[in-house]
């Protein structure tokens, strides 16, 4: 099962590149793919003779969608597949324990892949950065790069939090987390920081 937002986010008339690449891979795999926003996410799984064996949702519903998921259907989101597929899973979950040694007096770069004009509610420009501060505090220092902008040094920071980087291939985006780790920066992405902050990542597959 599918759980796909239509917020003020979601492009007029088609779904995001993430959605149709998974949409897409689950199809050619022989599954049987239903997709649901949000709010039909009750009545969806009541709609089904059994439960999912996979949910797959937006990030930014983990907390909804982990409270009413079946026990024994699995969850995750498109951002954490993408860095699987992208990038290197295992290192992006180990870069999101950095949050647990955050302060108040910490840097923090966002990088998007994407160069659109952030919308309202803005996952990385808006959603991310409020609750890192609601956290951490107002003082908590972020900046942003989108596109092929990324800074030659990051040892001036203590998180990087990259997106799903659907735009990038595999190859590109493991340079980005291998120049985080020659500077000892610890890296993580939307989805697996969202999961570590709701405290799910550790129920979240991958």
């Amino acid at each position: 099962m599918l759980v796909a937002p239509q917020d003020i986010q979601a492009p007029k008339g088609r779904l995001i590149l993430p959605q149709v690449q998974t949409t897409r891979d689950l199809l050619d795999n022989g599954c049987v793919v239903v997709s649901v926003t949000a709010d039909k996410l009750a009545e969806g799984l009541t709609a089904l003779a059994a439960p999912p064996d996979l949910i797959i949702t937006d990030s930014q519903v983990f907390k909804q969608v982990y409270e009413k998921k079946p026990s024994q259907s699995k969850l995750t989101s498109f951002s954490v597949l993408m860095a699987a597929h992208k990038g290197d899973i295992e290192a992006l979950v180990q870069g999101a324990q950095a949050v647990d040694t955050l302060t108040g007096n910490c840097r923090v770069l966002i990088a998007e892949a994407c160069t659109h004009a952030p919308l309202e509610e803005d996952i990385g420009r808006e959603k991310i950065p409020r609750m890192l501060r609601a956290r951490f505090g107002q003082g908590l220092a972020i900046d942003f790069v989108s596109g092929r902008d990324f800074p030659p040094d990051l040892s001036g920071y203590d998180l990087i939090v990259h997106c799903g980087g659907c735009m990038f291939n595999r190859k590109y985006l493991l340079s980005r987390i291998e120049a985080a780790a020659a500077d000892g920066v610890p890296m993580t992405n939307y989805g697996v920081l969202l999961a570590k902050l709701t405290g799910i990542l550790d129920k979240v597959v991958y």
